[in-house]
């Protein structure tokens, strides 16, 4: 069992920068991959970045590239999401999943239905 929490959004204005930060509880966490989902409401919640477990592969939604950093720190048992140059476009709820099975090496890490934990998430609202 792994219990997620996420923490760090906020309103922010354009161009503006937020951390977002997802503690995990358990001994496992560092067995796990972990990735962040957005939802706006009416939508589906859809992938941003996913991290693998050990931290060496990472990979992004084409849209976010180059704007959002994933990362994680196993000492802690935290994943963080670091977003600069935000736009209005990015206003979410963001949530962190974990995966038992590392599926950043596979071509499921994109989907929803692929992690097994998930947070409750954090508001990202930016103002233009």
């Amino acid at each position: 069992q792994v219990q997620l929490v996420e923490s760090g959004g906020g309103l922010v204005q354009t161009g503006g920068s937020l951390r977002l930060s997802c503690a995990a509880s358990g001994r496992t966490f560092s067995t796990y991959g972990m990735a962040w989902f957005r939802q706006a409401p009416g939508k589906e919640r859809e992938f941003v970045a996913t991290i693998s477990s050990g931290g060496e592969i990472t990979l992004y939604e084409d849209s976010v590239k180059g704007r959002f950093t994933i990362s994680r720190d196993n000492a802690k048992n935290t994943v963080y999401l670091q977003m600069n140059s935000l736009e209005p476009e990015v206003t979410a709820g963001y949530y962190c999943g974990a995966d038992a099975t590392d599926l950043v090496y596979s071509d499921l890490y994109s989907g929803a239905r692929g992690y097994d934990y998930w947070g409750r998430g954090t508001q990202v609202t930016v103002s233009s």
